[in-house]
């Protein structure tokens, strides 16, 4: 129900803020196009399955980064963590300078950023249309961890996840 809205735009700003009120990990995700890696940041990442491992993204049906994934059929999924929102934004911004200055390494086939607490690397397993974007899903081939507080975007900020005190 829209509560007697009357046009699309009113019920697009009103989900864009529902959604805005949902805690997201942020990510960047990865691919290489030949020796050049892209990437961008994504909040719409999550596990899928444990048997077989497998995670899912969406990717902006327009971007280049996806157009980069189908060809190559790898991506890989950097989450962020606290204090990384300066990664967050720089991979938010469009062209094809936004790994100049970062540290980064090649793992499965897959750009992985230097620092980030959490990688994934995976193989295409299929592309789902979702309206104006694409969900990637993908086996995980390789995961690595470090004990860190993730990055997190909640209401339009940056942030991270505390416990609740009891």
């Amino acid at each position: 129900m829209t509560r007697g809205l009357t046009a699309t735009h009113d019920f697009t700003d009103l989900f864009r803020d529902v959604m805005a009120g949902v805690c997201t990990p942020v990510t960047v995700v990865t691919a290489l196009d030949g020796d050049r890696p892209h990437g961008t940041t994504v909040s719409a990442f999550a596990s899928l399955s444990l048997h077989p491992p497998m995670v899912l993204v969406a990717l902006d049906r327009g971007s280049d980064l996806l157009s980069v994934v189908r060809v190559r059929g790898r991506f890989g999924v950097n989450i962020l963590g606290h204090g990384q929102h300066d990664l967050a934004l720089r991979f938010a911004r469009k062209g094809l300078d936004k790994f100049d200055g970062v540290d980064w390494s090649l793992s499965s086939g897959a750009p992985r950023i230097t620092g980030a607490p959490g990688w994934v690397a995976c193989t295409v397993a299929d592309l789902v249309d979702g309206g104006d974007h694409v969900v990637v899903l993908g086996h995980v081939v390789e995961a690595d961890r470090a004990d860190s507080p993730p990055l997190t975007y909640h209401r339009r900020t940056f942030g991270t996840h505390s416990a609740e005190q009891e």
